[in-house]
């Protein structure tokens, strides 16, 4: 593994919500406000994704049925419909983990885990795609392997599709080069760890984030805490130390996670930067390398108060970020967005979005019941649009009140 250099920049007190004060700032937008819920309530949608096609038109998943589903929506998410995506025979499958990919072209990509929840453990990743705005769909089952767990998907500006899983035994890598009808598995990316995520630059660019904790929390690798960066398309990686320090808790118990983690997000702007969020017991940290992965530079986005988890990162332009994550526990779990602006020096801008409770309920809670909040998994999406705003997807959970499905809320800067 490749040395790491770091540089710590604390951000000092004016971190949230858009503070500007003593750093003397120039004229700009003051806050990032969310605007009010459209609920589709239909079919549960936990741990969604989100993406656009070139049209406009909107697609948004998430787990928690038998079968995976898809809506659509070409109204700017004010109405959803079910998009019809092919036949168990076909190879539509999956039950859990699910993440989708916009090619420039319009080509769609879903891929999806199959999980026995008897079992707690992975049985397979399928992947379907889409050249017609999800009309019709070809489905390819990637791997059909015990510990099969969290898949990604994303597109190189070269058209070329690239998908990474893992099953305890490292993280697996496969492209196609046709718009999804067939698929190449390569070489694995790493002998050991999670697929904890995977992002994209605007050259080619692709970042692996492989922590120690995978096949559905079945396994443990110790030590395996990096980034892989590839420059050539995936024919080699190099291989890097994170920034930053974290604690992964294994095994896995009853008991609450004194840090809950799962998903590690990365994330290229537009200008070739990778990003990194994390959390700590302490603290909202956000890295930036300005070479693949070899030196970073750290910022204290927020420090102090509740316990944040489970953050997720989008970026666009250059240094034009946007991220969510949760706070708190049980009843009091809270959902947070924020615009994060990066300059070429100094501290980052962050304008915080008014925090909102998600609709997530524990599971088989019924009807008169005390309540408890849950997050529905370990991150919700975050997407720049086309008309400059941002959109948010959560989960709608409500076992007591027999509501499932997901909400959608668009953000801006004013």
């Amino acid at each position: 593994m490749q040395t790491t250099r770091i540089a710590v920049v604390l951000a000092g007190g004016c971190v949230l919500a858009g503070c500007r004060g003593a750093s003397r700032e120039p004229a700009g937008p003051t806050s990032f406000r969310l605007s009010p819920p459209v609920e589709h309530v239909e079919f549960l949608a936990r741990e969604p994704m989100v993406v656009q096609h070139p049209s406009g038109t909107l697609f948004v998943t998430g787990y928690g049925s038998p079968v995976p589903h898809l809506w659509r929506s070409s109204d700017d998410g004010a109405t959803w419909t079910l998009v019809d995506i092919g036949t168990e025979a076909a190879g539509a499958i999956g039950n859990s983990d699910v993440d989708l990919a916009m090619a420039s072209d319009g080509t769609l990509y879903f891929i999806v885990m199959s999980y026995d929840r008897k079992k707690f453990e992975g049985t397979g990743i399928a992947i379907g795609a889409s050249t017609d705005a999800g009309a019709t769909w070809t489905w390819t089952q990637l791997s059909k392997t015990r510990y099969d767990d969290r898949p990604w998907v994303e597109v190189t500006p070269d058209g070329v599709a690239h998908a990474i899983w893992n099953d305890g035994a490292g993280v697996s890598y496969a492209v196609s080069r046709d718009r999804g009808r067939t698929w190449r598995e390569q070489p694995r990316i790493n002998a050991q760890g999670h697929s904890s995520h995977l992002g994209v630059g605007p050259a080619g660019e692709i970042a692996v984030r492989i922590t120690p904790v995978s096949a559905s929390m079945n396994m443990e690798h110790k030590g395996v805490d990096l980034v892989a960066v590839s420059t050539d398309g995936g024919a080699t990686w190099a291989k890097h130390a994170e920034p930053g320090d974290r604690q992964f808790t294994y095994p896995p118990t009853d008991a609450e996670d004194p840090m809950p983690r799962w998903i590690e997000p990365v994330a290229w702007d537009g200008a070739g930067h990778l990003y990194y969020l994390w959390t700590d017991p302490t603290a909202l940290s956000l890295a930036r390398s300005s070479d693949h992965g070899a030196q970073w530079t750290i910022w204290k986005l927020a420090q102090g108060g509740e316990l944040r988890y489970f953050p997720y990162l989008t970026a666009r332009g250059k240094g034009d970020l946007a991220a969510t994550w949760f706070s708190g526990r049980g009843a009091n779990i809270t959902t947070h967005a924020a615009r994060i602006e990066v300059r070429d020096s100094g501290a980052p801008r962050i304008f915080e979005a008014t925090p909102f409770a998600p609709d997530t309920w524990g599971f088989g809670e019924k009807p008169g019941e005390a309540r408890s909040r849950d997050t529905a998994g370990e991150y919700f999406p975050i997407v720049f649009l086309k008309n400059g705003r941002l959109g948010i997807v959560s989960t709608i959970q409500d076992d007591q009140n027999k509501r499932f499905g997901f909400a959608w809320r668009t953000a801006e800067l004013r």
